[in-house]
């Protein structure tokens, strides 16, 4: 893969180089990248989970930075836990509240319809502002600096506008959520009723097109045509990525080059676009912004990685949604592709067929358990935490307190992403 090459220990001096790298890869295409068979399937689970959840990590040297030897490589990186989301909690609230308010409709039916993943208990963790919040106050790098009072000024009016990109983003992320489950015809998320269920296909299609044109009304507020660009361009990639995964051939589904690029479309585009309108907004050099864009494709890579092993090892009631949903739908992933290479006889199955098809599921479910697929598919989650971490850790020095503590929230988000279990 293009990111073969991980970053053991990452020096100040290497500051420029490592943006030369990351500049020179960004125009790289693949990372710009029933109740009887329910029962049978989830036997098959608990086959893969006992196989398969207890590895050591095994990982070669070179991608083995575990999350305290990132900490140990910088004397700047503020020592005591942190917990990112505590850290930002009170912002959090204000965006939450906000955003309640941003998605108010005329019409009754639409805005129970929009405001749904919006009320208190279903909004999720609300990761993407958390890392967007986190990721302005590590990038309050900026010099010279104004007159005390100005200064205090622009940055209360810069922070203004970077909570409002948090915004933009929970609204674009909300709105894939929508229609995605109409696609997949799922019946729950976040565990309660998907929108599709409660209310139905139509009237979750409308919702998620109100949330979408929410979205553009606030980014058009900030009046800044390289951060409309970068985020229209990310519901671009969202249309994009749904539509290889529905019209794949044969060989496209049982590529691995296939299937980041896919991901980072679908899903690793969202936080890299908007970690870098963060630094745009701020003004912050192309040097600064790339290495913004790099933490956010790779954390976004490594948390969607995490999502096909827990499909597999999880369980519907911890993931807030049925587990299997992507084997069930005929959607290959890291973990069976990584199968694949080890039996090359479960192509066929593939090929064959997955969604719908009970017999075909149990027989890749159970080359999958006897496979290294989901330690192999951990391994690459951790080569993208490694390299999200690197990025952050490469980022020009700065003496203040609250910029290293975000910067340390920053890299324990990549760890946190690789160690979840929902």
């Amino acid at each position: 893969m293009l990111f073969s090459r991980g970053f053991s220990r990452i020096q100040r001096s290497s500051f420029n180089g490592l943006c030369r790298c990351f500049l020179s890869h960004r125009r790289d295409p693949q990372f710009v990248a029933a109740s009887a068979y329910s029962q049978s399937l989830s036997d098959s689970t608990q086959k893969i989970m006992g196989c398969r959840e207890f590895f050591s990590w095994g990982l070669p040297p070179v991608f083995h930075v575990s999350k305290h030897q990132i900490h140990q490589q910088s004397s700047s990186m503020v020592e005591e836990p942190l917990d990112p989301f505590s850290l930002v909690s009170d912002e959090l609230s204000i965006i939450a509240n906000r955003l309640r308010a941003m998605v108010v409709a005329e019409v009754p039916k639409l805005a129970s319809a929009a405001e749904y993943f919006f009320k208190m208990g279903v909004e999720g963790k609300r990761f993407r502002p958390t890392v967007l919040l986190l990721m302005s106050t590590a990038l309050n790098i900026t010099v010279p600096e104004p007159p005390t009072q100005l200064r205090e000024a622009l940055s209360t009016e810069l922070r203004a506008r970077q909570q409002c990109i948090a915004e933009v983003t929970e609204m674009i992320h909300v709105a894939s959520l929508l229609h995605d489950d109409v696609l997949d015809d799922a019946d729950t998320r976040r565990g309660v009723g998907s929108l599709n269920c409660v209310m139905g296909n139509k009237l979750a299609v409308l919702a998620g097109d109100f949330l979408l044109s929410r979205a553009c009304v606030a980014l058009a507020s900030l009046r800044n045509t390289e951060v409309v660009s970068l985020l229209s361009t990310v519901v671009e990639h969202l249309v994009t990525g749904e539509t290889m995964q529905m019209t794949t051939t044969s060989d496209q589904r049982c590529s691995m080059e296939f299937y980041i690029q896919k991901t980072y479309f679908k899903t690793a585009s969202l936080i890299s676009n908007s970690c870098k309108a963060i630094a745009v907004l701020a003004g912050h050099t192309t040097e600064v912004a790339t290495l913004a864009y790099e933490y956010g494709k790779n954390l976004g890579l490594a948390f969607q990685l995490i999502d096909d092993v827990l499909d597999f090892t999880g369980t519907s009631a911890s993931l807030g949604k049925g587990s299997l949903s992507d084997i069930r739908h005929g959607i290959v992933t890291a973990p069976i592709l990584f199968a694949m290479e080890e039996f090359p006889q479960l192509r066929t199955v593939v090929e064959q067929g997955l969604d719908n098809n009970p017999a075909n599921i149990e027989l890749a479910l159970d080359y999958l358990g006897r496979s290294r697929g989901i330690h192999r598919t951990r391994e690459l989650a951790t080569k993208h935490a490694n390299l999200a971490a690197a990025a952050i850790e490469s980022l020009p020095e700065s003496e203040d307190e609250n910029v290293r503590k975000s910067r340390r929230a920053l890299l324990d988000l990549t760890h946190i992403v690789i160690t979840r279990t929902k």
